[in-house]
């Protein structure tokens, strides 16, 4: 009899944001600002006292659902052999098929389903990207976090400048203003403060309709910009693809996208150039792996969204272009740090993800639920 699951720690934590951030989203009225992120961890420990730890994530909404719906399925997993990674996945998948097999119901299940796979990398003593097998050591990396729309423009162009001082190697903003001008005045204004060639990507956060899609798109193609990322809805699969047809600039989307099925349909109507899966989103780094393996056979680019603590081991695991985004909020939950250098995050070399949950971590913790036996 080989090793077995013997204890599950669930934590529900509430991250609180420094600066309420805003993106077009908010500026449209369909949003309010974001002042925290919720998170579900879950902390799988094993007969012989090896130990993975996982989580998943929600904004604005749906973070007590995750952490219900995660204590619900949890039990389930008691006394499994927790290498049987992708069967584990599938009946945690049946253990809550009443509710489907996307959006909270396969985001909850991804905290076990990350917690699974360092587990099985602590246990073979690697880090995560050498168990799945790395392309890479570092990954080219971009900052998000200091060009919101909120933040007035000075402040933007110094984050900027703070961002490359620190070796990040790209910096996105978000566009998508109601006000078409505003878009063209910060771009101009950070096209110019870093050059004509750093890489610089933009966001409109799906905020756009699809003529004003083209109008804008066709307009910024004079940036030379990396990507132009969500300028329609993201599930507007066809317009994604009509859009890609009639401009040069690549288009980035598929963050939102909450199951592997989604993006099929977004891959098989050609809808981007860059393809930005989100592990926790689509149920763990099980489902990510199949949907690398797609975007792999289309001749895409990867660019995960947020959540580089795992992300970077994913992208270094991509044959193709790939691009990790790189966002300091989750800094507090963990001990450790991403290294950046050169324009790219350092893949960490120590076991499974690589990070340790911090006493901040422990503090902002508002629910917790415990299943099995603590070692």
């Amino acid at each position: 009899m080989g090793d077995t699951i013997r204890h599950i720690a669930l934590s529900h934590v509430v991250l609180p944001l420094a600066t309420a951030i805003s993106d077009a989203k908010v500026f449209t009225g369909r949003q309010k600002p974001m002042t925290e992120v919720h998170f579900l961890f879950a902390e799988i420990t094993t007969a012989e006292g090896h130990r993975g730890v996982g989580f998943s994530y929600a904004k604005r909404a749906g973070g007590p659902a995750q952490f219900a719906h995660a204590a619900q399925v949890a039990e389930g997993l008691l006394g499994e052999d927790p290498s049987d990674i992708g069967r584990l996945n599938t009946q945690l998948l049946w253990a809550g098929a009443s509710v489907g097999r996307s959006g909270v119901a396969v985001q909850a299940l991804a905290a076990f389903d990350v917690a699974l796979w360092d587990l099985k990398a602590k246990r073979a003593g690697l880090a995560l990207s050498k168990l799945i097998g790395p392309h890479r050591d570092a990954v080219s990396t971009y900052n998000t976090s200091g060009g919101f729309l909120n933040t007035p423009l000075p402040q933007v162009l110094e984050n900027a400048t703070a961002s490359v001082e620190a070796g990040i190697g790209g910096i996105k903003i978000k566009v998508g203003h109601p006000d078409r001008t505003v878009d063209l005045q910060r771009l101009t204004a950070m096209r110019e403060h870093l050059g004509d060639t750093f890489p610089l990507m933009v966001d409109a956060n799906q905020q756009w309709d699809r003529a004003t899609a083209i109008r804008m798109c066709r307009i910024f193609e004079e940036f030379n910009l990396v990507w132009i990322e969500e300028p329609l809805d993201a599930y507007d699969h066809e317009g994604h693809a009509d859009l890609a047809r009639a401009i040069h600039t690549p288009i980035a989307t598929g963050e939102m996208l909450a199951s592997v099925a989604e993006h099929v349909s977004l891959i098989d109507h050609r809808s981007c150039d860059y393809l930005q899966p989100d592990a926790p989103r689509v149920g763990g780094i099980t489902q990510f792996l199949k949907v690398a393996t797609l975007a792999e056979q289309a001749g895409l680019a990867l660019a995960p969204h947020f959540a580089m603590e795992i992300h970077c081991h994913l992208a270094a695991a991509y044959p193709g272009v790939a691009w990790v985004e790189h966002f300091d909020w989750l800094d507090p939950l963990f001990n450790e740090r991403m290294a950046i250098a050169d324009g790219r995050m350092v893949v960490s070399d120590r076991p499974g993800l690589g990070v340790t949950l911090s006493d901040q971590m422990r503090a902002w913790t508002i629910a917790t639920a415990s299943f099995g036996e603590p070692a």
